[in-house]
C-alpha cells in the first residue's frame, strides 16, 4: 500500500527539531515525503552575519531534506515573523493545491498523511500556530472527498518535556499529558541520523545543540496527537 506524508511547517528547521525520527522512520519504510516551509526562516539568527539569510536558511533546509529522503520540497514564500489569519487562510488554499497535485493518479487505497505541529504552536510560536491550522484546513476540506486523506499528525511536547507553563520568550504551554497523546514513536535508533539532519541546519546551531542537548538519549522520541 502506497503512503504518502505531507510535512507543513512555519520555518525551515522545524521538521528538524520536531518530528525528524518519525519522518526518517516512514521514509526508510517507503513512505513518500512532500516537506512545506511557509517561510524561509530569514528572521532566524543569523551568527555568520550572511548577507542573505533566508537564502542560506533554505539551502540547509535543502540539505536537510535530502537527509530526509523527501521527494518534493515547496517554498510558500510568506515572511518569517508575519503570518497572521489571512496568510492562513490563503496557504491553505495552496496546500489544498499542492496536495492535490502530489496525489493525482495514485491507487485508491493510497493512505495520505499530513504531519505538523500542536496547535498550540509546540514552543508557542505564533508562525507555528499559523500553519499547523493551515495544515489542518487544507487536510480536512481535502478528506471531504477524497477518502485517501487518512490522518492528521500534530507533532506535540509531552508533559514530561515541559512540566509547566513558560514565559521566557513567548507564551508556551506545558506539555501534553499521557491522557491527550495518541502516538508516541520511537526512533531513538536513528539518534546519530537525527543530529545529522539538526546540524544540516547549521546558521541555527545554537538551538540545534541546545535541543540535542536537553533531549539527550531520548531525540528519537516523537509525540502525536492523531486525528482523523
Amino acid at each position: 500500500m502506497k503512503k504518502i506524508i505531507f510535512g507543513v511547517f512555519a520555518h525551515p528547521d522545524d521538521e528538524a527539531m520536531g518530528p525528524a525520527g518519525t519522518l526518517l522512520l516512514e521514509t526508510r519504510s517507503g513512505a513518500e515525503l512532500h516537506l512545506v516551509t511557509f517561510t524561509s526562516g530569514q528572521g532566524g539568527m543569523n551568527p555568520d552575519n550572511v548577507e542573505d539569510l533566508g537564502k542560506e536558511r533554505l539551502e540547509e533546509w535543502h540539505k536537510s531534506g535530502q537527509l530526509l529522503g523527501a521527494k518534493s520540497m515547496d517554498f510558500l514564500g510568506y515572511q518569517d515573523g508575519h503570518l497572521d489569519n489571512i496568510t492562513m487562510i490563503a496557504a491553505a488554499e495552496r496546500l489544498v493545491d499542492l496536495m492535490k497535485t502530489a496525489v493525482n493518479g495514485t491507487p485508491e487505497d493510497t493512505e495520505v498523511e499530513v504531519i505538523a505541529f500542536d496547535l498550540t504552536g509546540y514552543t508557542g510560536h505564533i508562525d507555528h500556530i499559523v500553519a499547523s491550522r493551515a495544515a489542518c484546513l487544507a487536510f480536512y476540506r481535502l478528506k471531504k472527498t477524497d477518502d485517501r486523506f487518512t490522518r492528521l499528525r500534530l507533532n506535540c511536547m509531552s508533559r514530561e518535556q515541559v512540566p509547566r507553563d513558560a514565559t521566557g520568550w513567548v507564551y508556551m504551554e506545558q506539555g501534553r499529558s499521557d491522557a491527550e497523546i495518541s502516538e508516541t514513536v520511537d526512533a531513538r535508533e536513528l539518534h546519530d541520523q537525527i543530529i545529522e539532519v539538526i546540524r544540516s541546519h547549521r546558521s541555527q546551531r545554537s538551538d540545534g545543540e541546545t535541543h540535542i542537548k536537553n533531549r539527550g538519549q531520548d531525540l528519537g522520541l516523537n509525540y502525536f496527537i492523531v486525528k482523523n
